[in-house]
């Protein structure tokens, strides 16, 4: 079913990525744009195991979290260790210059809790932030350097987390993350192929990250032996001092100094911006679909609103009634997906910031008006937002992109952690201090604060969050956990998790079948088939039932664990290194 990436396709459409300005015009163009390239196909067989399982992005990640959970830690206490390692393992997707979602079950207080460790704004950024001449500048000029980078937050989310929930000391999670930079890790074909195809513009401009993974002009190779001393040293200063070390000691000077003396777009993060930063606990945002409660992040992710506007808006459809991927049911899919953007790209951006009328958009009697727009034979073109207001806001143009990385976790006392983590672009801002590469996520607000005379909700503001997509979630039934998953991929987050609950919750699939699946994504724009696979045999039909079709990699990074009978399922995405490991 499935055919293994043709490396030669995908970079000429990466040069074409960074040879293009993109127009605050091109909303949906660029809200699909995918900088992290795919990386092969590798089968994976369902994990089942009795007490505690993981998935995460990348084998090391992996064994260290359920080394720690074997030791008596709690899920949350396994999702520090996993993200210290991710930092030094994965630097492309996420790390502790980036920032997080947190959603935690607790099993003894039956209490789900969501931690916002998304960046913020410096307090002297403003809605012009990525003008130049008066004008909005392309992304591909704003993503590198100082400028594109927010306050990272994932430390501190993280910190937060373990206080509450850990039950292991905050030093012993570092060790084996400070073990491995010192001693070294082996490089993934992964990670060499992502710097071997140079798909940051910055990564190969900007030291010292040009000289760590270029060493001697040469890009890192799979196989290779790396080091990295720099970053176990700040570990263990973070093991001693805490997240106050990251935010108000030695390194924070560093992280400042390094953004506001980029070599490229120098930015305009101060010290009072890191003291300043708070992770915020949020409400849990949930809704039902048939028998089960889908639960995820509410703004300043959009994730968890649009995964749960796909699944109501496809209630009425049924589609256990169709065989799972039928093209029949993927167009369905499509459609909801379509009005579901169109929604979020309207309204949703950072609640503390604007009022986002969730309760309004979630409401049976508009879901089931938007529902009815949805026709069986025929493309909807592009879906226009609902009118639930007279408001003066508008859509703009914001990218987000699909680095991201993915960690679920569940403990032998039933708690959970479901945690995407992110630095943005591949590789992020490409600014980095003491080992570790820090954030472009500035670059998730949208350039240009009006569009059509209106304001954008989603426009930057000192100390505002940008919207993501982000959507790790969790899923219930009669109160009790079932599901942890989520995904990185940017914008087609929210299709690949939704995707897989219909795969998991209408077709019965197991949860690794559910993840195997050949991926369909729709941002309210062109339909994208999963090239490679059966389903891009649709394009013919879809193209007469109307839709502008593309045949792509579509490069999810599925992590997940269900619940059954025989205990917890964990699987984790062929598309990617990463895998599921429990005891």
């Amino acid at each position: 079913m499935f055919k293994l990436t043709r490396f030669c396709i995908l970079f000429v459409s990466l040069v074409s990525l960074f040879s293009q300005p993109i127009s605050a015009e091109s909303f949906t163009q660029r809200e699909a744009r995918d900088p992290e390239a795919a990386t092969g196909f590798q089968a994976h067989a369902l994990v089942t195991a009795k007490q505690a399982m993981v998935s995460s992005a990348n084998p090391y990640a992996t064994k260290v979290g359920l080394s720690v959970l074997k030791q008596g830690g709690t899920a949350m206490d396994a999702a520090v260790a996993i993200q210290a390692v991710l930092t030094l393992v994965e630097p492309q997707s996420s790390g502790i210059g980036g920032g997080a979602f947190i959603l935690y079950w607790d099993q003894k207080a039956q209490k789900l809790f969501t931690l916002d460790g998304r960046e913020a704004a410096p307090s002297a950024a403003n809605e012009h932030l990525f003008f130049e001449n008066g004008k909005p500048i392309s992304w591909h000029q704003a993503v590198v350097g100082g400028r594109s980078v927010g306050v990272p937050g994932v430390l501190a989310a993280l910190e937060l987390g373990q206080q509450k929930w850990g039950k292991l000391s905050w030093q012993s999670l570092f060790e084996q993350a400070i073990e491995l930079s010192e001693q070294g890790f082996i490089v993934s074909p992964r990670l060499a192929k992502l710097v071997e195809l140079n798909i940051n513009p910055g990564l190969a401009k900007l030291e010292p990250a040009k000289s760590y993974f270029y060493p001697a002009n040469q890009p890192l190779k799979a196989g290779d032996l790396k080091r990295n001393p720099a970053l176990a040293e700040q570990f263990k200063q973070i093991a001693k001092q805490g997240s106050q070390y990251f935010y108000q000691g030695d390194l924070a000077q560093k992280i400042v100094k390094a953004v506001q003396t980029s070599d490229i777009a120098p930015g305009q993060l101060s010290q009072s911006d890191l003291k300043n930063y708070q992770p915020k606990l949020r409400a849990p945002l949930c809704g039902d679909y048939h028998d089960y409660q889908v639960c995820g992040f509410g703004p300043p992710s959009s994730g968890g609103f649009t995964v749960l506007q796909i699944l109501q808006l496809l209630e009425p459809f049924k589609l256990a009634q169709y065989p799972a991927n039928s093209a029949t049911a993927l167009h369905l899919f499509s459609q909801a997906s379509k009005l579901a953007f169109a929604d979020r790209n309207r309204y949703l951006a950072d609640s503390d910031f604007t009022s986002v009328p969730l309760n309004q958009l979630l409401k049976p009697d508009y879901l089931n008006k938007r529902s009815e727009l949805i026709q069986l034979n025929t493309d909807l073109g592009v879906a226009k937002a609902g009118e639930i207001r007279q408001t003066k806001i508008d859509e703009g143009a914001s990218l987000t992109q699909p680095n991201t990385s993915h960690i679920s976790i569940v403990d032998k006392w039933g708690n959970a952690v479901s945690m995407t983590t992110s630095i943005e672009m591949a590789f992020g801002s490409t600014v980095m201090v003491e080992g570790f590469l820090l954030n472009n996520q500035l670059t998730d607000f949208s350039f240009s604060p009006k569009q059509n005379g209106q304001l954008v909700v989603n426009r930057v503001e000192p100390n505002k969050r940008p919207r993501s997509s982000m959507s790790p979630t969790m899923v219930f039934k009669n109160g009790q956990l079932v599901g942890v998953l989520g995904s990185p991929g940017g914008s087609r987050i929210i299709n690949y998790v939704a995707q897989t609950l219909i795969a998991k919750l209408d077709w019965q699939l197991t949860i690794q079948a559910a993840i195997d699946l050949p991926k369909i994504t729709n941002l309210n724009g062109e339909t994208s088939l999963e090239a490679g696979t059966n389903i891009a045999e649709y394009q013919t039909q879809f193209e007469k039932l109307g839709h502008k079709v593309n045949i792509r990699e579509l490069n999810s990074g599925l992590h997940a664990i269900w619940k059954t009978q025989q205990g917890w399922q964990g699987a984790a995405d062929p598309r990617r290194e990463g895998i599921a490991l429990g005891y």
